[in-house]
């Protein structure tokens, strides 16, 4: 099979992911060997390419939202030509006292697709059976493939911040995770107000039907039941806590945060408001996320890139592109 393959992180100008024949993967005995059928690129790839996250293989094939056909079910309930997804949890020990009370996503010994496993830019990879979920025939493969990562962390989010129909929401930048889930929130009925710095986002979550759109720390003119920082500064947390009325949770979807500044609590946190983070997601968030992604109609406008592009791909991330989710077709 062909596969870009990352040997050494670098700076993605410098192209380091090099298109390369490899074997056809053979999967565990917990695996089904998967045909590639597309694969988003996202954010986490970037920071894997060029080394902010540290190697934990040799070598790695990144990617992580994969649509995939089953080729090999190896003794799973999965059907041979069953279309599935992967995503970036590959798998947990099952034995934690996190994965026992249902909260696989704060594992202390996940499998990271992409990461500690090889990932879905190639012609074929290998999954953990029970990880993967089968997509609705609605989306199609690049549909489907940016909502794997992007689409079920954003849903998870509103999951954390406790969103219910009808409320009002603050979406505090406008990345391709707040672009899929406000269409989600707007089919809820929920009136949906958006700081974002970016004038080209500000334009999008306007034409996507946007309540308000404001700057990057800009209030939105009425008090917020909920909000959702995307944003990895700890400025925009504050201006998400300050936009909040009493009771209201800002949810924050970012790896890490540069600093959060002092603030005063009488005037912020007091009155029951709360700040909550966000970590990785369950396979239950993935599966309850692609049937309302289904049911809402919800179909990305995708850019496709083949595999000998996978840098070109990750440069429009790196350069901050306005441009539509990149999806590499082997």
């Amino acid at each position: 099979m062909r596969a870009a393959v990352l040997r050494t992180p670098a700076p993605v100008d410098s192209n380091p992911l090099q298109l390369e024949d490899l074997a056809i993967p053979v999967p565990a005995s917990n695996e089904v060997l998967l045909k590639v059928l597309a694969c988003g690129v996202c954010h986490t790839d970037l920071h894997i390419v060029e080394g902010e996250l540290s190697p934990r293989l040799p070598w790695v094939i990144p990617g992580h939202q994969i649509v995939a056909e089953v080729v090999e079910p190896n003794g799973s309930s999965l059907k041979k030509g069953a279309r599935v997804g992967v995503s970036w949890i590959g798998g947990t020990d099952g034995t934690c006292s996190f994965c026992l009370s249902e909260r696989e996503n704060l594992c202390d010994h996940p499998t990271y697709t992409g990461y500690t496993h090889q990932g879905g830019y190639a012609e074929y990879t290998t999954a953990r059976a029970d990880f993967l979920s089968v997509l609705p025939e609605q989306l199609s493969n690049n549909d489907a493939a940016p909502l794997l990562c992007a689409g079920i962390i954003g849903f998870r989010s509103v999951r954390v911040a406790e969103v219910k129909r009808g409320q009002r929401i603050g979406l505090f930048g406008f990345g391709a995770s707040a672009q899929l889930i406000i269409q989600v929130l707007l089919a809820w009925d929920c009136k949906v107000y958006v700081s974002t710095r970016e004038t080209q986002h500000q334009q999008f979550a306007r034409s996507l039907g946007a309540e308000w759109v404001g700057g990057g720390t800009d209030l939105p003119p009425v008090a917020l039941d909920c909000a959702v920082t995307f944003a990895p500064v700890g400025e925009v947390v504050i201006a998400a806590l300050r936009s909040l009325a009493k009771g209201g949770i800002v949810a924050i979807n970012a790896i890490h945060l540069d600093r959060i500044p002092q603030f005063d609590y009488d005037s912020l946190l007091w009155g029951e408001r709360q700040i909550r983070s966000v970590a990785n997601m369950t396979r239950q968030d993935g599966r309850d996320f692609l049937k309302i992604a289904a049911e809402i109609g919800l179909k990305p406008t995708v850019t496709t890139y083949p595999l000998e592009r996978a840098n070109e791909a990750l440069q429009t991330i790196r350069h901050d592109k306005f441009t539509n989710p990149a999806v590499i077709v082997p």
